[in-house]
C-alpha cells in the first residue's frame, strides 16, 4: 500500500504541475497579450525594474515567466515543472508515511 501511495502522490504532482502551470502564470498576469495590469506581474516586474535601475533583464525570472506566458511553456520547461511536482508529491507521500 504504502509504494502505491509513493508512486500515486508522485504522479499526480508530475501531472498536476504540469497541466496547471500554465493557469497558474495566468492567474499571475503573465499573459499572451503582456503582463496583466494591477496584477502580481505587474508588480513583480516593477519590482525588477526599480531593482535593476529601470528595465527588466534579458533571462531575469520575470522575462523567464513572462515568455512562458506569451508562448506556452517549452518541453524542457514542461518537464522541469512536472519533476518538481512530482518531488513534491513524494515528499507529501513521506510526510503521510510519518504519521
Amino acid at each position: 500500500f504504502l509504494t502505491v501511495t509513493f508512486i500515486g502522490l508522485t504522479a499526480a504532482g508530475a501531472g498536476g504541475a504540469a497541466v496547471l502551470a500554465p493557469f497558474a502564470l495566468g492567474a499571475a498576469g503573465f499573459t499572451a497579450a503582456g503582463i496583466a495590469a494591477n496584477s502580481l506581474a505587474a508588480s513583480m516586474m516593477a519590482s525588477a525594474a526599480t531593482a535593476s535601475g529601470g528595465g527588466v533583464l534579458a533571462g531575469s525570472t520575470i522575462a523567464v515567466l513572462q515568455s512562458a506566458g506569451a508562448a506556452g511553456l517549452a518541453g524542457s520547461t514542461t518537464a522541469a515543472v512536472a519533476g518538481v511536482g512530482g518531488a513534491v508529491g513524494w515528499l507529501a507521500a513521506a510526510a503521510a508515511a510519518l504519521i
